[in-house]
């Protein structure tokens, strides 16, 4: 099936590794032009030698002048950005009595502002030239609050109306925006989740991996390709009228009609 991405202007935020990673190298599959955005410059150079033809540099989206920064360099290296994906950014998981003010606002930094920061100038400029796409890969713990990731948890609902919110007022401007929320995936970030999990337990993080994947009805966790996969249809022609939706992906897990 031809997605009609050939030639898009790509930028994926958190590129480098995990879902970020498969996104990028999916939409290079399909002949797009890919930029990769990460903090790391060990994992910009790596994504280079992995992901032949992208374009990689490294910013911190937490810091809003290094997001404008970046999103310049792309669109001058690349053109005008088609499409924005945002996986970058995750908030450290947190056993309730370890919360404080300061490790909520550190969460809303390391995913809300990292996404903000760069769908803010980029969604201007996708309604100033009548298109665009931004995909936000957000996560299930917006939805179904876990005892470990209440502060990021929150950050995650915060983009849910942040996407329903801006698809509203930029819908009539050509710019669709939609977010996508895995569940448990195969990545180092899920790995250090359920670390913290098997540790609030007091249990081995193999068992805290057996249990999690216990209540999932498919029997396994998704695969980043699986997730990339889902991203390059909202982010193709074929979902031209599919916009303000977080779709979730979590095998089923969380039985819920909304």
């Amino acid at each position: 099936m031809d997605l009609g991405l050939k030639g898009k202007v790509v930028l994926v935020t958190g590129g480098t590794k995990g879902i970020g990673f498969a996104c990028a190298q999916a939409f290079l599959q399909e002949g797009a032009r890919v930029a990769v955005v990460s903090r790391s410059k060990e994992n910009v150079e790596r994504a280079v030698s992995a992901l032949p033809g992208v374009y990689a540099l490294a910013a911190d989206l937490v810091d809003e002048q290094e997001a404008r920064d970046a999103i310049e360099q792309v669109e001058q290296h690349l053109g005008s950005i088609d499409v924005l994906v945002n996986s970058a950014g995750a908030a450290k998981r947190t056993a309730p009595d370890n919360l404080t003010p300061a490790a909520y606002r550190a969460a809303m930094d390391a995913k809300f502002f990292s996404y903000i920061n760069a769908i803010d100038p980029v969604v201007k400029r996708m309604a100033a030239r009548g298109h665009g796409v931004v995909v936000n890969v957000i996560g299930n713990g917006g939805k179904v609050a876990s005892p470990i990731h209440v502060a990021g948890g929150a950050a995650n609902a915060a983009l849910m109306l942040v996407t329903t919110g801006l698809a509203h007022a930029y819908a009539s401007q050509g710019v669709r925006i939609a977010a996508i929320n895995p569940g448990l995936t195969e990545t180092e970030r899920v790995a250090e989740g359920l670390e913290a999990d098997a540790q609030l337990a007091s249990i081995s993080p193999s068992e805290a991996r057996t249990r999690s994947i216990a209540r999932i009805p498919l029997g396994r966790m998704a695969e980043p390709e699986e997730i990339a996969n889902a991203v390059l249809f909202l982010a193709s022609e074929k979902a031209s009228y599919i916009t303000g939706v977080s779709i979730s992906m979590d095998g089923a897990a969380t039985p819920m009609v909304v």
